[in-house]
């Protein structure tokens, strides 16, 4: 496997891996702040091992500033043009700011898409200070991208919930096109409900090893739910290898197999 696109990576900052909210991810994972913070080389390594043609690497913007800035993702980009695709954030609490700055992304940094996590803020999607960037992201045709299911940092999980508050985007905002990261677990199956209700919504399985898959989500994309679905790491928390062990054990199609593993992300972020 040589042509995959990992929808959910991010290169780390040491002001991101040095957030006390991040203990829990690298005790499960058995890393440490330390080891994560890795040279470009490593990280393309990494890709070049679990047959990662493209990754898509997160900004992260929260209520104290930006813990990646667009600016260091296009830093990375500009490395690695070929291997590397952008997704922007913003500060949400100042809206015009975030509007502009979401412009930026897309139209001089070419990124391809803006992503909101909403447990860095400790408010649900539905919160008005996020209907700017939705707004703007249906302007521009680019998706969203949400995190869905609990939280693994230490931070509330209320946030990542898809029913009732991804729901309700999809409703207000019929034109967005929005991507909910992590699966949904708890909630995959509502996760999966919104998704199948929605022609927009879509789901990236970052975070998840292929073993640790939920069955419902499994079924879904074998049955009706083929085209919305994306293969994603989490990377570092996760190397690409290690999130593609066991993919044979899923029994998906090649059709099914091509669409989760890059063809859906490349139609959903025009790649």
């Amino acid at each position: 496997m040589t042509d995959i696109i990992d929808a959910w990576m991010q290169h780390p900052t040491p002001r991101l891996l040095s957030q006390p909210f991040l203990a829990p991810l690298l005790r499960w994972t058995g890393q440490s702040a330390n080891g994560l913070t890795l040279p470009l080389s490593q990280t393309l390594a990494d890709m070049d091992a679990g047959g990662i043609r493209l990754g898509l690497i997160s900004a992260w913007y929260g209520p104290g500033g930006p813990l990646i800035s667009n600016d260091e993702v296009a830093a990375v980009m500009a490395e690695a043009p070929d291997r590397f695709a952008g997704i922007g954030g913003a500060d949400i609490s100042r809206p015009m700011e975030a509007v502009a700055e979401i412009r930026r992304c897309v139209k001089q940094l070419g990124f391809k898409g803006i992503r909101i996590i909403q447990w860095l803020w400790r408010l649900p999607p539905t919160h008005r200070w996020y209907a700017p960037v939705f707004a703007e992201c249906c302007e521009l045709g680019v998706p969203v991208c949400l995190q869905v299911g609990h939280t693994g940092p230490l931070m509330p999980s209320e946030t990542g919930r898809p029913i009732p508050y991804i729901d309700e985007i999809a409703i207000d905002f019929p034109e967005l096109t929005i991507v909910g990261g992590h699966i949904g677990y708890p909630w995959t199956e509502e996760m999966v409900a919104v998704c199948t209700k929605h022609p927009n919504v879509y789901i990236d399985t970052s975070a998840y090893t292929a073993a640790r898959y939920p069955a419902e989500l499994v079924r879904y994309m074998k049955a009706h739910g083929a085209g919305k679905v994306m293969f994603g790491t989490n990377y570092p928390m996760i190397a690409p290898a290690k999130a593609l062990e066991r993919l044979d054990d899923l029994d998906l199609d090649s059709q099914t197999r091509e669409l989760f593993l890059h063809g859906n992300a490349e139609r959903v972020f025009r790649l």
